[in-house]
């Protein structure tokens, strides 16, 4: 995980995460399925669903409300993906600022998590706070591959959620917790998005996203 000095120095989108210490500082408040999720410890991440003991869809906000999927996505484990899915991870959960597990992989640009994810009826359309979609992020980030499948996803996606509807099948693509608070974030975005907007032009060339 980066230090919170790196952080700060990002690009506008929440800081990437995908290099992990071995050791995480204590004051930290991930979960051990957080912790493990990070690592990329598959076995121990079994042990921990199967044991019952953490919760797989519980935020952290040490980390803006990431959950084990948000790591597993970031990190390009689509094994892991199927393995939180399969034990109750739900991925429509959103980060602070609105980022599923498909705006993390879109960003790192994790194709095989895309296409897991998307496989699972994940909505591949969702916009976050500031309106970016995951194809929006792929094309931010120069991931070709993922942008030109992403395109396909987000048709297949909404088709899919209306075909549910006239069949009246129940979906779980909306962080119903996320959706309260998403008005007064709105107002009042997280201070690290605000501390990295002031920086966009010269971190990505001018290449920005929705503001």
């Amino acid at each position: 995980m980066p230090s919170t000095a790196c952080a700060s120095q990002r690009s506008p989108r929440p800081p990437r995460c995908w290099a992990v210490p071995r050791c995480l500082p204590e004051e930290c408040s991930m979960t051990e399925l957080h912790e493990a999720v990070a690592v990329g410890d598959y076995d121990l991440v079994k042990k921990i669903l199967n044991a019952g003991c953490c919760d797989p869809n519980q935020k952290d906000c040490d980390w803006h409300d990431r959950t084990p999927l948000h790591w597993a996505a970031a990190k390009g484990r689509s094994d892991l993906v199927r393995l939180l899915v399969d034990h109750g991870a739900r991925h429509c959960l959103r980060s602070d600022v609105g980022w599923t597990a498909a705006h993390f992989a879109a960003e790192a640009g994790k194709l095989r998590v895309l296409r897991a994810l998307h496989s699972l009826h994940a909505a591949m359309d969702a916009a976050d706070l500031f309106g970016d979609t995951p194809r929006r992020l792929a094309e931010i980030y120069g991931h070709r591959e993922c942008t030109k499948f992403l395109e396909k996803a987000e048709v297949e996606s909404r088709n899919y959620r209306r075909k549910a509807a006239l069949r009246k099948i129940p979906l779980d693509q909306r962080d119903e917790e996320w959706e309260l608070k998403k008005e007064e974030l709105k107002k009042n975005p997280p201070c690290f998005w605000k501390k990295c907007m002031a920086s966009i032009p010269q971190k990505n060339g001018g290449k920005k996203g929705k503001q």
